[in-house]
């Protein structure tokens, strides 16, 4: 067995301290116990920082200037308090806030809606600003989908499993709704954002040639006629940056998406995203589309001032607190490893080696078609690489633990995708399905950064009643 790592012993060690030190000043009417175990901690990471002897680092850099509990909830042995004077990582907050709560709430249809990644981020978004949300409908045609949706925005008015086509059926650019579209128009009532990620598995590199046929490109359309319909203040779409070389009977999909919303009257701006300038503790990139009405905050500025304060999280900031978390449940239960996998590891960790050498690879993994993060090992001091569906295998690329001969718990990987620890994830009842909710999920942040940026510059104003009126009136 490997000898515990100078990090783990120095953790340990101060854990149990803070313990002993807990209780003792509980019984004096002291700090309250979680607080001094907090307090504590904050001493364990300036060791880690390099202001004392462990060897690895917690670090955040900065660019610019300046209660769920189940069996496969994200739910730590030790509930750690939210405390920004010792703590301010809000990936550790343990408890939801009732994001229904707040002046002037925003209303948000999601389609593509998927486990609510990019909901949850427009929600915290709207919880800084004194905003409530206000979710009109979310659909998926996922039921698990749908279901960790629910679980985690239970004041939704409408959470549907059901094809997107189900409520906006008509053909994009005709001027007569369809009965369906009436109907969603009339329940949906007024919309201020409009927000989806459309499948990528059409659009991904990770797919074979005939990606660029694939009717699921067609669905990013369907986000255009769902603007023409509901006629939201803001529409946000995000997908995979290779959106942008897919065609859709002849023409870009992209293209295609901004003609039709200029003809609608909004301002379109689109870029391709790095999320780890927004926070996101791992290499991810995404392509956004935004379009705002005529008159409103041009999405260009959005775009130029995007992420400008943010600070830059590395891996051991968003889960470092994990090292010692006890494998209890789905969420923190390592993957398994077949022998030879867990030599390679091994080897990994025995020669301070961060790549495995080729000749240590399967065979199918040697050469230069593959990629050389594959079986690679994590570093503390950076980010993450993009997390997929394939985090709990060193064979489906570089998501080997910093210290540890393990792949990433499903805990890990949604810390990592900038998932708090009380977002419910226990929908998944099965290792695959939990690895493909995490692995396709949109990291809040995303939304986060472009929905406060919005609310910064007014975008929606003080939200007064309206009645909606369809684009297509």
């Amino acid at each position: 067995m490997r000898r515990p790592s100078a990090v783990s012993s120095w953790r340990s060690f101060l854990m149990n301290a803070a313990s002993r030190i807990s209780m003792a000043l509980s019984s004096l009417g002291g700090l309250s116990p979680l607080r001094s175990v907090q307090s504590t901690f904050g001493i364990a990471r300036r060791f880690r920082s390099g202001q004392g002897c462990a060897p690895h680092r917690i670090g955040r850099r900065r660019r610019g200037g300046s209660g769920t509990t189940s069996a496969t909830a994200i739910v730590q042995d030790v509930e750690w308090a939210t405390d920004a004077r010792t703590d301010p990582n809000p990936l550790r907050e343990s408890i939801r806030p009732d994001f229904s709560v707040g002046d002037s709430p925003l209303r948000l249809v999601d389609l593509f809606a998927g486990c609510g990644g990019i909901t949850l981020g427009i929600a915290q978004a709207a919880l800084a600003a004194g905003r409530g949300l206000d979710i009109a409908l979310a659909v998926d045609f996922e039921e698990q989908a749908t279901t960790t949706y629910q679980r985690n925005f239970p004041s939704a008015n409408r959470v549907e499993t059901a094809p997107v086509e189900d409520f906006l059926d008509g053909a994009i650019g005709s001027k007569e709704p369809t009965l369906t579209e009436h109907r969603t128009a009339r329940e949906v009532g007024r919309v201020d954002i409009l927000v989806g990620g459309p499948p990528c598995q059409g659009h991904s590199n990770l797919n074979n040639h005939t990606r660029r046929v694939d009717e699921k490109n067609a669905l990013y359309l369907r986000m255009v006629r769902a603007a023409e319909v509901l006629n939201p203040e803001v529409v946000l779409i995000e997908n995979v940056p290779a959106v942008l070389r897919d065609r859709h009977d002849g023409r870009g999909v992209v293209e295609r998406a901004r003609e039709a919303l200029t003809a609608l009257h909004y301002q379109v701006a689109d870029q391709v995203v790095s999320l780890e300038k927004l926070g996101v503790a791992q290499t991810r990139r995404r392509h956004i589309l935004l379009a705002t009405r005529e008159g409103s905050v041009s999405p260009a500025t959005i775009f130029e001032n995007l992420g400008a304060d943010a600070v830059e999280n590395d891996l051991a900031w968003a889960i470092g607190d994990l090292v010692d978390v006890s494998p209890t449940s789905m969420m923190d239960r390592p993957p398994q490893a077949k022998a030879p996998n867990l030599e390679r590891m091994q080897w990994l960790l025995d020669n301070s080696a961060y790549d495995l050498p080729n000749r240590l690879r399967p065979e199918c993994h040697q050469g230069d078609h593959t990629y050389k993060s594959m079986y690679g090992r994590l570093r503390w001091d950076e980010p993450a690489q993009t997390i997929t569906s394939g985090f709990g295998s060193i064979g489906q690329g570089r998501y080997m633990h910093p210290d540890l001969p393990r792949a990433l718990t499903a805990h890990e990987a949604a810390r990592i995708q900038g998932f708090p620890d009380y977002f419910d994830f226990s929908a998944c009842t099965t290792r695959s399905a939990l690895a493909t909710m995490i692995g396709n999920a949109v990291p809040p942040q995303l939304g986060t950064a472009v929905v406060s940026s919005l609310l910064t510059a007014g975008a929606f104003g003080s939200m007064e009643s309206v009645q909606p009126t369809s684009a297509l009136a």
